[in-house]
């Protein structure tokens, strides 16, 4: 995998780099049971602190990668947050509840599909303490 997956300018580009580099070296096995778990296409809109938005996609349906830019299909949910919220969550100084009832983290599309998202933040974690 090349650093195509890191942004210049967004801090939790190194933790979608860690996701991507996670399920790439997994067995087949491992990317089965994660596709099993999660079993949708989850797409991340990030805004850093100059204003500037990127999207990554995971896609745990069909294909276990991640790439950089939007769902292709449509992603189930999106998640729609800052920079410092997602590596925030990534290293559990936040959670996901909290994070989506103070108006820090918003979703469009299957909601319960973003909770299923901290196995994977978590693999990737240092500690392995994300909570979404």
């Amino acid at each position: 995998m090349s650093d195509d997956l890191k942004v210049d300018g967004f801090r939790s580009s190194e933790l979608i780099y860690a996701i991507g580099k996670q399920l790439e070296t997994a067995s087949d096995k491992e990317k089965s049971d994660q596709m099993k778990k999660v079993n949708g296409v989850i797409q991340f809109q990030v805004t850093n602190d100059a204003k500037d938005t990127t999207h990554w996609t995971i896609d745990l349906k069909k294909t276990c990668t991640v790439y950089k830019g939007e769902a292709k299909p449509k992603a189930d949910v999106t998640i729609i947050l800052s920079d410092d919220t997602l590596v925030d969550l990534a290293a559990g100084k936040i959670n996901g509840q909290k994070a989506f009832m103070t108006g820090k983290l918003k979703t469009k599309g299957n909601m319960m599909l973003a909770t299923k998202l901290d196995s994977v933040l978590k693999a990737a974690a240092p500690g392995g303490k994300a909570k979404l």
